[in-house]
């Protein structure tokens, strides 16, 4: 696995503030990769990171985690949708153009 890309996607999520989520898409957009590829490394490096601010693109985490995550977002103040399934994603996603400042500033030293 491409460390400096671990790197990238663990720092994308570690920039993501208490309650707001961001998409497996979005933070492949941001550091050029695919959605796909951002869960294998969450799932293989993801532990020491906010794992459950991370959501599908209907702003559903993984089903297997669901409960885990519901319990960090009541903590947090993100809301479940009323299917139960996840949040809202266009009221809870994080400020992008903001994170993608902030990212550029954090991966500066990465090569």
């Amino acid at each position: 696995m491409d460390e400096v890309l671990v790197e990238k996607v663990l720092r994308a999520v570690e920039l993501v503030p208490s309650g707001r989520v961001i998409s497996y898409g979005d933070i492949a957009a941001l550091v050029g990769t695919g959605p796909r590829h951002v869960g294998t490394i969450l799932r293989e490096y993801g532990g020491g990171v906010a794992w459950w601010r991370v959501v599908n693109a209907a702003g559903d985490p993984p089903k297997h985690k669901r409960q885990k995550a519901f319990d960090h977002w009541r903590g947090e103040g993100i809301p479940v949708k009323p299917n139960g399934l996840g949040c809202r994603i266009a009221e809870q996603r994080v400020d992008l153009e903001e994170l993608a400042r902030a990212h550029a500033t954090a991966v500066a030293d990465l090569r």
